[in-house]
């Protein structure tokens, strides 16, 4: 294979815990070993590559490093019969991003088993309006689902105008359920557009919850940020209600009692979409690309290339991004 150039956001230590960001010239031999090259059409910028973005050690552990958990492109080349050149195709969680090169690099390459085919219903641009976290909304909706018939009342999504929560409003709304939200953002019609029917701010949300049991209110729950909120959420569930956990930007600790899970019987399902089995990260990418497909608002994403990250990953940082921003690499 020919080592050609290409750009990619570099993130690089000049000294002890300073870190620079730069997009820069690189080549394809300077890429790790791996089954299948791609190049890289879109990308998605998430909390997690904020964070590798900055050099945090907990996401990165050597620099320099390319950021990018998500990916959608076209097959360069190909040592797996899976896969050929010319496919079209998605690599999300795994180590992508983390301490292996990611989507914010117009080449990535990475082992067969990390990619997905592009569902023929979803066009790259789509799937990375998606990304991990709409894959995470999903892996979310996929447990509630069984258990949760659309009459039994709200299911209500914490973090709401976040990546994850966003997305699970509008695929939970798009299957009929009624979608109630918390946002620590003014309510400015931005949850509504995603078919949000109630919005309880942060405040109002965190008022009187000193008791281990509050009155039930929601039939599931989706939260993406732990701590007071999550365990807020617990309290107000019906009996075998059922939570999903995926974050813990308010915090990883979960300050209940057992009450909740003994007397109501709910239950707590943590969500891990960097290692989910590829059988059911394949049926949900189908279900995103069809029954689940959500219907967006325009004003759910906004597109960067690689020198509009910078601003996008300190409003990331600071709470300030809602929805999705979308990488184009061309």
């Amino acid at each position: 294979m020919e080592n050609k150039a290409f750009q990619a956001l570099v993130v690089e230590e000049t000294e002890s815990d300073n870190f620079t960001r730069s997009v820069q010239e690189r080549n394809i031999d300077d890429l790790p070993e791996g089954d299948v090259l791609i190049r890289v059409g879109f990308s998605s910028l998430n909390y997690k590559d904020a964070l590798s973005a900055t050099g945090n050690r907990g996401v990165t552990r050597k620099f320099p490093h390319t950021p990018g958990i998500d990916a959608a492109g076209v097959v360069e080349a190909s040592t797996s019969d899976e896969f050929q050149p010319g496919d079209k195709v998605i690599v999300t969680s795994y180590d992508l991003g983390m301490n292996t090169p990611g989507g914010f690099g117009q080449y990535i390459r990475v082992p067969a088993d990390w990619v997905v085919p592009l569902p023929d219903t979803l066009t790259p641009e789509e799937s990375m309006v998606l990304g991990t976290a709409g894959f995470t909304a999903a892996m979310s909706v996929e447990r509630l689902v069984p258990g949760l018939d659309v009459n039994q009342g709200p299911v209500l999504v914490t973090g709401a105008t976040g990546g994850v929560g966003s997305l699970a409003c509008a695929i939970l709304a798009k299957l009929g359920y009624t979608v109630s939200a918390v946002s620590g953002k003014p309510d400015d019609g931005f949850l509504s557009s995603l078919g949000v029917t109630e919005v309880i701010s942060r405040q109002d949300f965190l008022e009187n919850t000193d008791p281990p049991l509050l009155k039930t209110r929601w039939a599931g729950v989706v939260d993406t940020v732990g701590g007071d909120i999550l365990a807020t959420a617990i309290k107000g569930t019906q009996e075998s209600g059922i939570i999903t956990c995926c974050g813990l930007v308010a915090s990883p600790n979960l300050p209940i009692t057992v009450f909740p899970f003994i007397l109501r019987g709910v239950s707590l399902m943590g969500i891990d979409s960097q290692h989910c089995p590829m059988p059911l990260r394949r049926d949900l990418w189908d279900c995103l690309a069809n029954d689940w497909k959500p219907d967006l608002p325009d004003n759910m994403t906004e597109k960067v290339g690689l020198d509009g990250l910078e601003s996008r990953i300190q409003q990331i940082l600071q709470g300030q991004v809602k929805g999705r921003t979308l990488v184009d690499l061309a």
